[in-house]
């Protein structure tokens, strides 16, 4: 007869544990439906990022076959991070410097043979480009200055 009474014992036991799982099972799917949730949240985040880096980044385009860059208006986007890298330089000299800077003073700022007037030409360009674009004002007697 004892041997019978284990038997409800043990099923009280089994009864127990049961409840325990189901409980920690039911945990366990609230934590992971929170984590599918949290997921979803990232993957449309990392989306919105490499969309908005896209679209700053400056975009390669083919001018007469030759590949060039297409430097956006700063009313465009104001983060000089979509600049390429040479541009974001002469930027930052122009702003160092306390006031109107020739294109010859910022060559010589950025290691260029100044000595060449040729060598000078495509710096000019990029600033005179730059100008266009509303990043630099070039005033009437070739000087440049940082648009506030």
């Amino acid at each position: 007869m004892q041997e019978r009474q284990w038997i409800p014992a043990r099923r009280n036991d089994l009864d127990a544990l049961s409840e325990q799982l189901t409980k920690q099972l039911e945990e366990v799917q609230v934590e992971w439906d929170e984590l599918a949730i949290a997921e979803r949240v990232l993957n449309r985040l990392a989306e919105q990022v490499q969309a908005d880096t896209e679209a700053v980044a400056p975009v390669p385009a083919k001018v007469a076959g030759r590949a060039v860059l297409l430097m956006p208006h700063r009313a465009d986007v104001s983060d000089e991070s979509a600049l390429p890298g040479d541009y974001r330089k002469i930027l930052q000299v122009v702003r160092e410097t306390d006031g109107p800077v020739q294109v010859r003073a910022v060559g010589e700022r950025l290691g260029l043979d100044t000595s060449v007037r040729g060598k000078l030409e495509p710096l000019r360009g990029k600033m005179t480009k730059l100008a266009d674009r509303g990043r630099l004002h070039r005033r009437p007697d070739g000087w440049f200055t940082v648009r506030p």
